[in-house]
């Protein structure tokens, strides 16, 4: 079986937006029993000069709806970053998910030369090639602001470990 494209992208959002579900039910399950308002939790951050873990979400949220779509060639829905509670954040990641099971793997596959344009700030673009975009761009910032939210919530001491960052991973065992 080849590898292709698509699946090097559309089983990883899924895995990482599943993950990322479990730690905000994590999340919500330590500020309700540790009596911690909500709200402390979702703005904590790593450093004063980085993004809340309200933001990461998001951010992890956007990296795969949006990479998704690019590599489609099709449109994102837009998110409007309002989201101030657990359900409102969950409810993200579930709508995320379901946007991400609609793309089509083949128009995916199509990408790996196509030219991607992508938003560099509010005026100036950056292009480059469909794999390149995947493997240089939308994964490793993926990943980025994945390990960002499990960090704040480890930091804040939320028993998260290794496995629920990664999530359920396709494996078989001997």
């Amino acid at each position: 079986m080849s590898f292709s494209m698509s699946k090097a992208s559309l089983p990883v959002f899924e895995i990482v937006l599943d993950a990322l579900s479990g730690l905000l039910d994590k999340a919500e399950a330590f500020a309700a029993a540790k009596k911690v308002d909500p709200a402390v939790l979702l703005a904590w951050r790593i450093a004063p000069d980085m993004f809340p873990f309200s933001r990461q979400v998001q951010i992890v949220c956007d990296q795969a709806k949006n990479g998704s779509a690019r590599l489609a060639g099709i449109e994102a829905p837009r998110f409007e970053d309002t989201e101030k509670t657990f359900a409102e954040l969950k409810e993200r990641v579930a709508k995320t998910r379901a946007f991400v099971k609609t793309v089509d793997a083949k128009a995916i596959d199509g990408a790996m030369e196509r030219p991607i344009t992508i938003p560099l700030g509010p005026v100036n673009k950056g292009h480059m090639t469909g794999a390149d975009y995947l493997n240089h761009f939308v994964l490793p910032n993926l990943y980025f602001h994945m390990t960002a939210a499990y960090a704040i919530l480890r930091g804040c001491g939320i028993e998260v470990g290794k496995q629920d960052y990664l999530g359920k991973i396709p494996m078989t065992r001997s």
